[in-house]
């Protein structure tokens, strides 16, 4: 279905089922195991926890989740991070894997998320949001379920400081071009003594207002679909990899003017793997455009110009800064 990172509390969350980071032993831990047991209720919560007995790390349990919003809690036990030479890493991929896989078994429409291990486990947050951020995305590609990753706030959520680094410094770089730009700027006297735009002008001036609009170029939706159709992706494939809902997109397939939000149109964009150039197009036939002054924007452009197309890495920076992440 998609995917989307929240800031709230991981207890007040609703969905089908909420991931706990949970003690190995049948006992109540720390951190998110504590919020948890406290939220649905800590003797019915234990004595259920008891009847499963000990989780091996990386491996996932369930039990009903009582008083909290959701059908049941998925018990996952995270591994303690001693370095990165104890096969934690691996042990962090069985997490995702195993509590999504339990998640679909019990049918379950929507699953939730915190940030396994980063907390008292002491995992590096980057490193723990990749992880999660990969594994999350390779599900999705095969299978239909909404997941929420929940961060209490956005402190503790990272990107590594190399992605941070080369984002703040393309923000910047984009932002003192244009001051630079609008000082120097005579946007007039540019126009007019560019012989071509005069030229441009003077022809515009011999045609009927009738005329102009009869020369309509594709729409959205037309360009959109003939850029699936170039890139030989199914439509499944194309809404998994934009983070679209299938409701959504059956919905844009069947409407010949439809018009969608920024944050759609550049999904699919991402998807699709566009160039700088054919995103902008595809943003044009939406009456969109990018805005050098947006770090929404920007962050975009770096992403498309460093041809890094990974959606659920984008819409964590996007997230990281404030902005509105991609898809639904």
């Amino acid at each position: 279905m998609s995917f989307q990172i929240i800031r709230n509390d991981i207890t007040k969350v609703k969905a089908d089922a909420i991931v706990n980071t949970a003690n190995p032993k049948p006992v109540i831990g720390g951190g998110t195991d504590s919020a948890v047991y406290k939220a649905a209720g800590r003797k019915a919560l234990l004595a259920e926890r008891k009847k499963i007995g000990d989780i091996r790390p990386g491996q996932a349990a369930y039990t009903k989740a009582f008083k909290l919003n959701a059908k049941y809690i998925i018990h996952t036990a995270g591994p303690v991070w001693q370095g990165g030479k104890h096969g934690e890493k691996d042990v962090l991929r069985l997490c995702y894997e195993n509590s999504l896989s339990l998640a679909c078994r019990l049918k379950c429409e929507s699953v939730a998320f915190p940030l396994i291990s980063s907390g008292a486990y002491g995992f590096p947050k980057d490193t723990a949001l990749d992880i999660a951020m990969s594994e999350i995305g390779k599900f999705l590609l095969t299978h239909d379920i909404e997941v929420i990753m929940v961060v209490f706030d956005r402190a503790a959520f990272e990107l590594s400081e190399k992605l941070m680094g080369e984002i703040d410094r393309f923000i910047d770089e984009h932002t003192v071009e244009m001051i630079r730009r609008d000082e120097n700027s005579d946007m007039t006297g540019r126009l007019m003594n560019n012989p071509q735009r005069r030229t441009e002008i003077e022809e515009y001036k011999k045609k009927s207002l009738n005329e102009i609009l009869s020369v309509k170029g594709k729409t959205f939706q037309q360009r959109l679909f003939e850029l699936i159709d170039r890139s030989g992706m199914d439509d499944v494939t194309v809404y998994k990899k934009a983070n679209i809902d299938r409701k959504l997109f059956s919905r844009i397939r069947s409407t010949a003017d439809y018009k969608p939000k920024k944050n759609t149109a550049l999904a699919f964009a991402i998807a699709l793997e566009l160039n700088l150039s054919e995103t902008r197009d595809l943003l044009q036939r939406a009456g969109i455009a990018f805005s050098e002054s947006s770090p929404f924007d920007l962050i975009i452009e770096y992403f498309i110009g460093n041809g890094n197309y990974d959606i659920f890495e984008i819409n964590a920076a996007l997230f990281k800064y404030g902005q509105p992440t991609l898809g639904v």
